[in-house]
């Protein structure tokens, strides 16, 4: 429960810095009233349950793919569950594509608005620093993309204590302004966020475009679920951060209930002189461990997108010997750090970078209760009108919350959004350039059995050793293959056909990992199955394969002989869009090593082109 406080909830548990004083500031806020704000505490309190409790502690949770949660898993858990209406599951991949892409634009964001927010605290003890606030915000940045590499195993252990202690301060110093103006608790009827909804139904639309501001990283409640379970992170919010939320909120409306003044930073106004720095410190670590969660799940879901075919390879360094789901991405972490320091420049404050945020959040959120009425109607075989009924009230609420969100389009919610049209754009061009090239594949593919049949009618040299030839799904002959007997006229005298299928499942029993299928004349077809979570090592799948042939299996008198395909885009050739054909090119030149991917020997990989028009 220690460790779901420190992860889970570390992004939704920094939004007391900037969610309320949202709400009634900037171009379009709500005006500062008693009725106002009590209604806006009341809706903010009663979003939390409604979403955080109802819907994502009680129901999502509940729609695991074999454990695992998160916009990836939800899609491959509600895809498999419709597999017998193609049209369907199409829509339903899009959709998963969708909030993925979302995911990474929220990805931006959060860092850049968490950080810059806590360090907005020094304007308050000392305004002289105003001018600082974006040089410190930077150099703390820096240091949390550059220290990625090392790993997270050394600081995570110290994330959930700390973050206790976060949830703690803020819940006490709630308390103590709720004593200076008992009247803020009235908001805890939830009648008075009806009232406000209903009485003023544009302001209150209005408000919730800011108000979503305080359900930020509810979606870590499901994408986490695999790292800690239900009931970890269940206890944790219920003992823990919904209490210190409410609390908070209800703190942050009593003080602006007793000074209106105090809107113009409630969080930071809450504390005296004398602890001010020390809780911009601890805001800062609060925002750091926030920060870090998101860069971590955007490691994760590029891993998940990449083995489910819907990013290209990329280099994959695990930092950890003994939790096998810490990895590090240089190619996201670089990428996501450039984007990061470019909203804190560009937006330069979490006033205007809040107008950024949410847009992506609400979309994400929408787009899981969708794929969850798949997942009950499908998969769980509810009847229609109870899956209805059980996802219709949140699909309503999250549109509300994703409507109003777009108010704020112009002034920098096209932001997200446009981080996450390139990324739908990306992995969609790479799922869909990758079905033509291995169509284009399958067409000249010679079929294996009869080429084996007709090779060793007048067989070639068989040399000492073992030969690995890698082969799609559809390939037929490897081309590797069919280079090698060309140019060296000899086979080695034991040949495995290897093809890795991805699973729409997180993990692969191990008894399930392998299978083996005799061909002939000592030669082997080999299929290895992986999960989207799994670790690809194709030399332990063969290694296990060897054992279970009871066959040696010698490292240094292995080769792996691998096709490397060259993409040529053309135009009219019954592909895509010329552009798309072009970004599918470009990106497949700057794929990953396919020997690093699969932890292949580099000395032992021997590397055969070809070309392929699309």
């Amino acid at each position: 429960m220690i460790g779901a406080v420190g992860v889970v909830y570390g992004d939704i548990g920094t939004s007391p810095l900037y969610a309320l004083k949202q709400v009634f500031t900037g171009e379009i806020g709500v005006r500062l009233t008693p009725e106002n704000l009590i209604g806006v505490v009341s809706v903010i309190l009663w979003s939390l349950m409604l979403v955080g409790s109802v819907k994502y502690v009680s129901l999502i949770l509940r729609a695991d793919n074999r454990g695992e949660g998160g916009v990836m898993a939800m899609m491959a858990l509600a895809s498999g569950a419709v597999r017998r209406y193609p049209k369907l599951r199409a829509g339903v991949v899009l959709l998963g594509l969708l909030g993925t892409a979302l995911f990474y634009g929220d990805g931006v964001i959060t860092p850049a608005i968490s950080v810059l927010s806590a360090v907005e605290g020094l304007e308050i003890a000392a305004p002289g620093l105003k001018s600082s606030v974006v040089p410190i915000t930077i150099v703390i940045l820096v240091a949390l993309y550059a220290a990625q590499r090392r790993g997270t195993a050394s600081i995570g252990a110290v994330f959930g204590p700390i973050m206790l202690i976060w949830f703690g301060g803020i819940g006490i110093l709630g308390l103590l302004d709720i004593r200076n103006a008992p009247s803020i608790l009235l908001a805890i009827n939830p009648l008075r966020a009806l009232e406000f909804l209903v009485e003023h139904p544009q302001i209150s639309f209005i408000a919730l475009g800011s108000i979503v501001l305080a359900l930020t990283g509810a979606e870590a409640l499901y994408a986490d679920l695999g790292h800690f379970g239900k009931r970890a992170i269940r206890s944790a919010w219920f003992v823990v951060v919904f209490p210190a939320l409410g609390l908070s909120y209800l703190g942050q409306g009593a003080l602006i209930l007793a000074d209106e003044k105090a809107i113009s930073n409630p969080f930071y106004l809450q504390v005296g002189p004398t602890l001010i720095y020390p809780m911009v410190a601890l805001a800062t670590v609060a925002t750091v461990i926030a920060s870090q969660a998101t860069i971590s799940g955007l490691y994760s879901m590029t891993k998940q997108a990449i083995q489910l075919g819907y990013l290209p390879r990329m280099r994959i360094d695990h930092t950890s010997s003994s939790h096998i789901g810490q990895i590090y991405i240089p190619v996201v972490n670089w990428i996501q750090f450039a984007l990061v320091i470019a909203a804190v420049l560009g937006f330069g404050s979490s006033d205007n970078l809040a107008s950024a945020y949410g847009v992506a959040v609400t979309g994400t959120m929408l787009i899981t209760t969708v794929m969850t009425f798949f997942v009950l109607r499908f998969a769980w075989h509810y009847k229609v009108a109870l899956a209805v009924a059980a996802t219709g009230v949140f699909a309503l609420v999250d549109l509300a919350f994703f409507s109003a969100t777009l108010l704020k389009v112009v002034e920098g919610g096209w932001f997200p959004l446009l981080l996450g049209g390139l990324m739908f754009a990306l992995m969609t061009t790479w799922k869909q350039g990758r079905a033509i090239v291995w169509a284009r594949v399958r067409d000249e593919a010679i079929p294996l059995n009869s080429f084996l049949a007709s090779l060793f009618e007048s067989p070639p040299t068989r040399v000492p050793g073992t030969a690995v030839f890698l082969r799609g799904t559809s390939e037929g002959v490897p081309r590797a293959l069919l280079h090698n007997l060309s140019h060296n006229k000899i086979l080695h005298e034991r040949v495995f056909f290897l093809t890795v299928h991805s699973e729409e499942i997180p993990y692969v029993a191990p008894q399930d990992r392998n299978k083996i299928t005799p061909l002939l004349h000592h030669c082997f077809q080999i299929d290895v199955h992986y999960g989207f979570k799994d670790e690809l090592d194709l030399p332990k799948a063969l290694e296990e394969a060897c054992e279970t042939l009871h066959e040696p299996y010698r490292p240094l008198e292995t080769s792996f002989f691998m096709s490397r395909q060259t993409v040529i885009p053309t135009v009219g050739n019954g592909g895509m869009a010329n552009w798309r054909e072009k970004l599918f090119a470009m990106v497949s030149r700057n794929a990953g090593d396919a020997a690093d991917y699969y932890k292949l020997p580099t000395n032992r990989v021997i590397e055969l082109g070809a070309q392929v028009e699309i």
